[in-house]
């Protein structure tokens, strides 16, 4: 016998089983107090036990902001920079500060700049990744994302292009550390490993030079625009961290969400003395000022910091966990006493 095919209204009628007609067995949880407010109370439990760990966590982090923009002798550096024609010239300022208790175990340098918007669409889409990657060709041919900051004047172009590479933060630092004696021993920071690993070996590559060296590869490029150095001489103390993966060049590529952030710049290196960490005492920051601010009413900072395995001193996620657990207790408290004086037998409910 041939295939029977409906017709009619019935040719779009489901077929008469248990899942197309929504026959299959279901499950509907009846919410009553006895099982509604005990779920509460364990989740205000929970949320606090885990916002109290995450505090005293954050808490046992030690942290030590400056800003630098004008302290110590850096406010001759402030107002040179104001000036354009003198914007090139190198400046030099030192700043002093103290420890009041010892930073222990691993300590990390970041720079910070406060009311500088990386997150700006078209300043994040200034960039040309295919360059960053070491394509030859986007080197000698930026991308239009880059303009105007894509080739100078007379048509070379910039390697690196775009804004986010123009901008890279450029000041040093050098740190010291005056003992009870009265010596100064000078804090050497690791300057390479400061990155993530996915940027260092798979974002960021030079360009393949065979036999020629990274000033040759680089030849038909200029510096760009606002920098003081070419690509290839940003590390004077290793050749390999030069070019493309020079880590102060990614770490500065990789945009921040807020205008107020902070980059990492180096690590301690546990050494003689430091083998504890940074001991108590003044300290000196020897600083090549470069970086303008006061074309965007931006600020400098400097950090110093431990950290744990929940990260820096941030306070906003316990602060959640404890806000919210405070919340779900106080509704908890609430519906307990509705169901007390109200629900509890079930009589003063039916009215």
């Amino acid at each position: 016998m041939g295939k029977v095919t409906k017709s009619g209204p019935l040719a779009r009628r489901p077929d008469n089983s248990a899942f197309k007609q929504q026959r299959l067995p279901a499950w509907s949880p009846m919410l009553t107090a006895n099982t509604v407010l005990p779920f509460f109370y364990i989740m205000a439990i929970v949320c606090m036990f885990l916002g109290v760990w995450l505090l005293l966590t954050v808490q046992s982090t030690q942290e030590m902001k400056m800003d630098y923009t004008e302290a110590g002798t850096c406010d001759k550096c402030f107002e040179k920079r104001k000036n354009v024609s003198l914007a090139a010239e190198p400046c030099s300022c030192t700043v002093v500060f103290s420890l009041e208790q010892a930073f222990k175990g691993d300590v990390f340098f970041y720079y910070g700049l406060r009311n500088f918007h990386q997150n700006l669409r078209r300043y994040m889409d200034s960039r040309d990744d295919g360059q960053m990657v070491g394509r030859k060709a986007n080197l000698k041919n930026p991308s239009s994302y880059c303009k105007p900051f894509n080739k100078d004047p007379k048509g070379v172009p910039f390697a690196p292009c775009g804004a986010v590479a123009n901008s890279m933060f450029n000041d040093s630092f050098s740190l010291l550390y005056h003992n009870s004696s009265g010596v100064k021993h000078k804090v050497h920071l690791l300057r390479q490993g400061i990155t993530w690993y996915t940027d260092k070996n798979v974002k960021y590559r030079n360009p393949r030079m065979g036999n020629l060296t990274l000033p040759e590869v680089f030849k038909d490029t200029v510096k760009p625009l606002y920098w003081h150095k070419t690509v290839y001489e940003l590390d004077s103390l290793d050749p390999t961290n030069n070019g493309f993966i020079n880590d102060d060049l990614i770490v500065w590529m990789r945009e921040a969400a807020f205008p107020n952030f902070k980059k990492l710049y180096g690590i301690l290196n546990r050494g003689k003395p430091f083998e504890e960490g940074l001991p108590a005492g003044n300290y000196t920051i020897d600083i090549n000022y470069n970086f303008p601010v006061q074309y965007f009413r931006g600020r400098k900072v400097v950090v110093l910091t431990t950290l744990t395995w929940f990260g820096g001193q941030n306070h906003f996620l316990p602060i959640a966990y404890l806000v919210t657990s405070s919340f779900i207790l106080l509704l908890a408290i609430v519906l307990t006493v509705v169901w007390w004086k109200f629900g509890k037998d079930g009589k003063n409910m039916e009215e």
